[in-house]
């Protein structure tokens, strides 16, 4: 059985991105402010936005011969010209690959290389990692430049060099084109390990943006908004559809809690997209409530589960309602938006029969329709509510496919073109989908994916490990998952110091971005595996449970995975 959305379905739009964005369906003046950076108090206007984004285009195309189809890297933290960058490539008709300003050198020019960026426009902060990264690429034309005013080590700002005297006409895209041209490369790790990239056409993301302006009635020409940058849900939800709305979007390079609390006073900011951990923070800081935190109406939980106790905690300490906004691994942009509306009424909060949480709980976009894959192993459709498994998409806003990786793609889709997201969910008789489980062993540490193989493929390159399996456990203390370690170490060093416990820890965390580290580690006999090799996490999880729990005290784990 197929279940549609609620919504009944509407008129895909047939433009490129930049015209959809820029079709101005809010009435917005020049003069009115999208962006604003409170660092240096610079902000882009829509008029300015238009204009420069225009000469970007130009400057790419007339200084550094970038021609359509060409792709540009951005890395970098927040950053008040990261929108009019993204926009400039998109008019010049290129694609734009946007790196997680986590990525270690490695990491960056993994994505470098196969996403066949030639240029990359870097944060200075991260200009040494950039360099470093950029010695293993070998294309001649690629090249280097930063945001900012100023050049360091001979490396140039973008605004010197790339912004053109004339105004670009943005290319334009027929519906075919729109259709199959690839707009944005956006990274996840994936379950073996490697980044793979993720295509998303120019119509995947106008679509994406046509269904939540049809069904999100929070926002508008008056919201201030907060939010990050970067990966896809921040590209569309904070970058396009502030623009769309003709909202504000207040940018701040780094998140602290004091920083994100006197923005919010400071602005008035009133629409917070934010993932769990932050609501966390803003719980467990004592110093909130000398904040005038009341203009927010409203925070869009995304990235990881936003359980029910947090929730409720949250409601009762501010009176602020969330919404949980779910999308799978970066492979759906933004299809599925669960929205969970907490204000304090057990009517708006569906438990489930024998889980121990929800992950999210909401109603699908226009549309977008779903099947239920049994878990029986047979692949066979549960024809009736209520009955739980792996959760299959379809819809124009779907990713095209992974990058390079025809393997992942024929994994990924049915022969009806169904994304099989790889997470269990079930649909009541109201049409509200709940996520309560996961297929794929992805960690999810405060909304970033870590994938366990990555992870395990560093440990056994250790002298002294024979064997490795990496598994999440869930800190109610810190509301994420945290990868955790098992390893089976060799016979000649079977004396369990903590020196080497430490050792080892500190060599994985080394080679890995911030939120890939290990955060602790248990030594095994053996790690427990199928006939056919497959590591059996359940099993590692149960003893989790039965063992280190006990131990710790603070942890416990329960299957839950999301974008």
């Amino acid at each position: 059985m197929v279940f549609k959305s609620n919504h009944p379905d509407i008129e895909i739009p047939q433009d490129g991105i930049f015209q959809y964005v820029m079709s101005n369906q809010k009435g917005i003046s020049d003069n009115k402010i999208i962006y604003l950076d409170v660092n240096t108090s610079k902000g882009y206007t829509f008029g300015k936005l238009k204009s420069e984004s225009k000469r970007f285009a130009s400057g790419l195309r007339d200084k550094v011969g970038f021609k359509r189809g060409d792709v540009l890297a951005i890395y970098s933290s927040n950053q008040v010209d990261y929108p009019m960058v993204l926009l400039g490539t998109i008019a010049a008709g290129g694609k734009v690959t946007p790196v997680d300003p986590k990525y270690i050198a490695n990491e960056l020019s993994y994505q470098l290389l196969d996403s066949g960026a030639s240029i990359l426009i870097v944060h200075p902060d991260l200009l040494e990692t950039a360099i470093a990264a950029s010695k293993e690429i070998n294309n001649p034309n690629f090249r280097i430049f930063l945001f900012g005013d100023n050049e360091i080590r001979g490396y140039k700002p973008f605004r010197s060099e790339l912004i053109g005297e004339r105004e670009f006409v943005p290319i334009f895209y027929t519906p075919e084109e729109a259709n199959s041209t690839i707009a944005y490369i956006c990274y996840s790790s994936g379950t073996t390990g490697k980044q793979k990239g993720v295509e998303i056409t120019h119509t995947n993301l106008v679509s994406n943006l046509a269904q939540i302006y049809n069904v999100e009635k929070d926002l508008g020409t008056h919201s201030v908004l907060a939010g990050p940058f970067y990966h896809i849900y921040a590209l569309i939800c904070c970058i396009h559809l502030t623009l769309i709305y003709g909202a504000t979007l207040i940018i701040f390079p780094s998140y602290n809690i004091k920083t994100f609390c006197h923005c919010i006073q400071e602005y008035k900011i009133d629409y917070v997209h934010a993932a769990p951990p932050v609501i966390l923070d803003l719980i467990n800081y004592p110093d909130a409530k000398k904040y005038d935190l009341s203009s927010v109406k409203i925070i869009v939980s995304a990235g990881a589960p936003l359980s029910h106790e947090l929730e409720y905690t949250f409601y009762e300490l501010f009176k602020i309602r969330t919404k949980q906004a779910y999308d799978s691994n970066n492979i759906i942009t933004g299809s599925v938006q669960l929205y969970n509306s907490f204000n304090n009424s057990n009517d708006n909060f569906l438990m489930i029969h024998n889980v121990q949480k929800i992950g999210s709980c909401g109603t699908l976009l226009p549309n977008i329709k779903v099947k239920i894959l049994s878990n029986d192993g047979h692949g066979n459709i549960y024809f009736s509510f209520l009955f739980p498994g792996e959760l299959c998409v379809h819809g124009p806003s779907i990713m095209k496919g992974y990058l390079n990786n025809s393997s992942a793609i024929n994994a990924a889709f049915d022969k009806d073109d169904f994304l099989h997201t790889g997470d269990i969910a079930y649909v009541d008789d109201q049409g509200i989908y709940h996520i309560v489980d996961r297929k794929k062993e992805l960690i999810k540490y405060k909304g970033f994916s870590v994938a366990p193989a990555e992870l395990e493929s560093i440990l056994l390159t250790h002298d002294k490990i024979s064997d490795a399996a990496v598994i999440g456990c869930y800190s109610e203390e810190n509301q994420t998952e945290l990868p955790i370690a098992y390893i089976v170490l060799k016979s000649e060093d079977k004396e369990k110091h903590p020196y080497l416990k430490n050792e080892i820890i500190q060599y994985v965390n080394s080679n890995v971005a911030p939120h890939k580290k290990i955060r602790d580690l248990l030594f095994i006999d053996k790690i427990p595996k199928s006939e056919s090799g497959k590591i059996l996490r359940r099993v590692l999880r149960d003893m989790t449970m039965n063992e280190y729990v006990e131990d710790h005290g603070n942890f416990n784990y329960i299957s839950l995975i999301f974008f």
